[in-house]
């Protein structure tokens, strides 16, 4: 008897598809550009946004930089690549840098994809333009490239990395302990996924938040985004 004939449980048929990997193309939403980074256009002004935050390199596997020729200098070494596909998070109104966000490990034969080696500087934080860029990025992965799976990783003591992550709809699936050495420490890993299947009911309540009617004339929330994607 066969290994099939056997009737062994296996996972649901997945109809293949011809995935592709993500352009090096902006991502165009109401509050945020992102734009691919050019070391030229965003280098020194992203650099100046970071010194408003120096804690924001302490779970990144780069950084700080001493100055902006070393960010450049950074950038075009590590940043102009496929995979890692970098973007600059712009303020849509005056062009403005105000931080990084990325596509990685990208495996377009298997329709995954991770966004990552995201920071933001302070202006940016806590905002609905910071979220807005997360979801383009979302948004990108599954309407644009229709792929089958989203992933989130980070240091599994980076709680507001965590927090995020679950913020933003994503489930997590447990700790790859000593998964990296990042700064010449052990790191381990917290794994975040968020599937195709659940992305309409996500991608719905990221745009219930994002609205102008959820924010009254204090530009303070009606409703919060951690409690539209809690679990049910």
């Amino acid at each position: 008897m066969s290994v099939m004939e056997m009737d062994l449980p296996v996972g649901p048929q997945v109809t293949p598809r011809d995935w592709q990997p993500p352009a090096r193309k902006p991502i165009e939403g109401r509050l945020v550009r992102l734009e691919p980074i050019d070391p030229a256009r965003h280098g020194v002004a992203l650099h100046a946004a970071s010194r408003e935050a120096p804690e924001i390199w302490t779970y990144m596997p780069y950084g700080p930089f001493d100055g902006a020729e070393a960010l450049v200098a950074w950038q075009q070494s590590f940043c102009l690549g496929d995979d890692p596909l970098f973007f600059a998070v712009c303020d849509a109104e005056s062009g403005e840098p105000r931080g990084m966000v990325s596509f990685l490990r990208i495996v377009p034969a298997m329709g995954v994809i991770e966004i990552g080696h995201i920071w933001f500087a302070p202006s940016l934080q806590r905002t609905p333009m910071a979220t807005e860029a997360i979801f383009l990025l979302m948004r990108e992965a599954f309407d644009g490239l229709g792929y089958r799976r989203l992933e989130w990783k980070c240091n599994d003591l980076n709680e507001k990395s965590k927090a995020a992550a679950l913020r933003f709809g994503f489930s997590f699936e447990g700790v790859f302990r000593q998964h990296l050495i990042v700064k010449g420490r052990n790191r381990d890993s917290a794994w975040f996924a968020l599937l195709d299947k659940d992305w309409p009911r996500v991608k719905a309540n990221f745009e219930r938040w994002l609205d102008p009617g959820n924010f009254d004339a204090a530009g303070d929330q009606r409703v919060s985004l951690r409690s539209l994607n809690a679990p049910a």
